[in-house]
């Protein structure tokens, strides 16, 4: 059993790897005072995203990760600074997590053009998003929507769903996984990079699950995304 420490949660992770797939990133969040705010921020200067976060008299957010023999994992989420994530102003489309509060989310649909949902860690959703990425369990969760679904299936791939019916369909790669961390991560950021860029469903999906088979071929976390480059190579076989 390996343990992982993930400063700054999947917020960070997704606007890392969107921004390795060729995105123009912003990421809008908040951390503590604390020794762990540095190490959230690092790989997203590193990967040239540009950062709107504010610091607060709390701990910085984190995720602990275990990961067993077979790469799969299970995950313990400290909101910290995350909970109170609020009163930012975005515009265009966006991209959350449900590691912030609903109010967050209520405003950044209010001011998007567009919205995606990881709703991670699941609970009920308070918006319809444009798009929400979750697992079997998550979409238990959260039930049906009105929106377009992508439904996130593990070794089996992913689907896209529209209105309760089955809109695309895409089996990943197959890689030698030894950790599951952030391949969600990877799968979500380029799904929405992929669609954004104006790519059908088909291809998009196609080119997540890569992303995702990729990260899980890999050791850490940000570590582990993938570049565009790298997605289309493993495409071509």
């Amino acid at each position: 059993m390996v343990l992982e420490r993930i400063p700054g949660g999947k917020g960070a992770n997704q606007a890392v790897a969107a921004a390795r797939l060729g995105a123009e990133v912003r990421f809008v969040g908040c951390v503590g005072r604390d020794f762990a705010a540095e190490e959230a921020l690092v790989g997203l200067r590193e990967a040239g995203v540009a950062l709107d976060v504010r610091e607060l008299d709390d701990v910085t957010g984190i995720a602990l990760i275990f990961v067993d023999a077979n790469g799969e994992n299970q995950i313990v989420v400290v909101p910290g600074a995350n909970a109170r994530v609020g009163g930012f102003e975005v515009a265009g489309p966006v991209l959350c997590q449900l590691e912030i509060p609903d109010s967050a989310v209520e405003s950044a649909r209010a001011h998007s053009d567009w919205l995606c949902v990881n709703a991670a860690p699941a609970r009920p959703l308070t918006v319809e998003p444009d798009l929400v990425v979750v697992n079997r369990y998550e979409l238990d969760a959260i039930g049906q929507q009105r929106g377009l679904v992508a439904l996130t299936l593990g070794e089996e791939g992913a689907v896209l769903i529209e209105r309760g019916e089955e809109v695309a369909r895409a089996a990943p790669p197959k890689v030698d996984a030894v950790d599951g961390t952030a391949a969600g991560d990877a799968f979500t950021a380029c799904l929405v990079v992929s669609l954004l860029e104006g790519r059908d469903r088909e291809d998009a999906l196609r080119r997540a699950c890569a992303a995702g088979a990729l990260a899980a071929s890999r050791f850490g976390a940000q570590p582990s995304l993938p570049t565009a480059d790298e997605v289309d190579a493993i495409l071509r076989g």
